[in-house]
């Protein structure tokens, strides 16, 4: 029943299948093929923390990453948050808490966009994490410090040089975060794992401010990502 009334007020379908109704409907939901795994970027940025993702980088997934991200379909942060939530739970380091920190979109972007999607799925990873009784908090530590090129098409050479000491952690929520005196360490959270270069970038700017930085945890990684030998 709900889902018709979404398809005769909304005209909304299953991302995934096409079915009318949910953006994502309940069996495509359970098929999902979320399977938390430890990836490393080819070539790997050196000094890259332990990456965990929960999924490749192809459809549905891609599909679900893209329309949160560019078309705002808001309903997806919940599966696409519960997955990034696998992911850290996975890398996060115990004894202590663990702060989420979402990787930062340039203001121009988020502006465009209408929305930070990647703030959105950490915030809904954490909600998970919480209700799982894991110590964590989301805290947006980072921002973008100059004008950063589009990276799309760049090389992964090309994606490092255009990111080089362009992100800058927040003076006022690290000094709150300071304040409290409680052992810490870091989570970068992503959408998709890609060459490395930004999840670097955003891993030195923390650790720059003694912050550890236990994981990198995204929501997919690019077919370049290959499995670690076990």
């Amino acid at each position: 029943m709900l889902d018709a009334c979404l398809d005769l007020a909304l005209g909304g379908a299953c991302v995934a299948c096409a079915r009318p109704g949910r953006l994502l409907c309940r069996p495509c939901h359970d098929s999902l093929p979320w399977a938390v795994r430890m990836v490393r970027p080819d070539p790997c940025p050196s000094g890259l923390a332990p990456a965990y993702v929960a999924a490749e980088y192809a459809d549905p997934v891609r599909r679900m990453i893209l329309l949160h991200k560019e078309h705002a379909a808001y309903g997806l942060a919940g599966p696409l948050g519960e997955a990034l939530a696998g992911a850290i739970r996975v890398g996060l380091r115990r004894g202590g808490r663990t702060i989420l920190v979402p990787v930062p979109s340039r203001p121009a972007v988020v502006r465009a966009r209408g929305h930070d999607p990647t703030a959105r799925l950490t915030r809904a990873a954490a909600a998970v994490l919480r209700s799982l009784d894991e110590d964590v908090a989301v805290r947006p530590l980072l921002r973008q410090r100059d004008v950063v090129a589009d990276q799309a098409g760049l090389t992964a050479a090309e994606r490092a040089a255009n990111l080089a000491d362009r992100m800058a952690v927040r003076v006022g929520p690290l000094r709150r975060l300071a304040r409290r005196g409680r052992p810490l360490t870091a989570v970068v959270c992503d959408d998709v794992l890609t060459t490395g270069s930004t999840a670097r970038e955003a891993q030195r700017a923390l650790e720059s401010v003694g912050l550890g930085v236990a994981a990198i945890c995204c929501v997919a990684a690019t077919r370049r990502r290959v499995p670690l030998p076990k």
